[in-house]
């Protein structure tokens, strides 16, 4: 038996990934921040494949909560499905905020800083002991971090902080056989960012020719990536960032 986790999994590029990965027969942890409807639908999905999911309510701005959050994490696994620790991980939750350097509030940033940095690492860092050796780790960061969009410099500041911090990760846990690896997905038709992409036909059409396969991105075009990066045979790609763009911005 198989446990994945994935933080912000009850809609768009998390949903895919937990949907992906159940279809390669993993258990799925799906947590959500607000949409505990949305969560529990992705939940009966998986079901319908055969597989088994637990809904978690998960607040990543607000690592104080993580103890909390790990020590049930750890009683419904044993309860659920008489295991110990989980076999992967990916830090998926996050927000995108698209605001000019001189119009970013400390709010704003600090808000961005919580989730994607602070809130990757110590909800990580509490999952330590519930990794199984060979665990595989994913952490998600941008094309943003290659090259630059008005109005994206604080998200892209935080998405470097995090390909810095795979590198250590993959590095203090390798005696643990355990990988971690960055993606870096391109432009995506999701809700992410208010739709900027999705929503935004300039916006989708200019991305589109800046890219080398004609079009944006798909949710399953980043879904079954991840199922694919953390099976045993993807198992010696470590401490990487791999974009998953299309060949965007080449």
């Amino acid at each position: 038996m198989k446990i994945a986790l994935i933080t912000g999994s009850s809609r768009g590029l998390g949903k895919s990934m937990a949907l992906n990965l159940a279809k390669k027969g993993y258990n799925i942890i799906i947590t959500y921040k607000t949409s505990k409807e949305k969560a529990q639908d992705v939940a009966d999905k998986i079901k319908s494949y055969g597989q088994d999911a637990i809904v978690f309510q998960l607040d990543t701005e607000n690592s104080k909560s993580f103890e909390k959050f790990s020590q049930n994490l750890r009683l419904c696994l044993k309860s659920t499905w008489q295991a110990e620790g989980i076999d992967v991980l990916v830090n998926n939750a996050g927000i995108g905020i698209n605001s000019s350097i001189s119009d970013t509030s400390i709010e704003e940033f600090d808000k961005l800083y919580n989730i994607h940095v602070k809130g990757v690492f110590f909800l990580t860092q509490k999952l330590l002991p519930m990794l199984n050796n060979g665990t595989s780790i994913i952490n998600i960061s941008s094309g943003l971090t290659r090259f630059a969009l008005p109005g994206f410099s604080a998200y892209a500041m935080m998405k470097g902080a995090i390909e810095i911090m795979t590198k250590y990760l993959a590095l203090e846990l390798g005696n643990r056989d355990i990988t971690v690896n960055t993606i870096a997905p391109g432009a995506i038709e999701t809700d992410f960012a208010g739709g900027f992409v999705r929503d935004n036909k300039e916006v989708n059409t200019y991305m589109a020719s800046q890219t080398a396969l004609g079009r944006v991105g798909k949710v399953d075009d980043i879904g079954a990536s991840i199922a694919t990066l953390v099976s045993n045979e993807c198992h010696w790609i470590n401490a990487q960032r791999i974009e998953i763009s299309g060949g965007m911005k080449l």
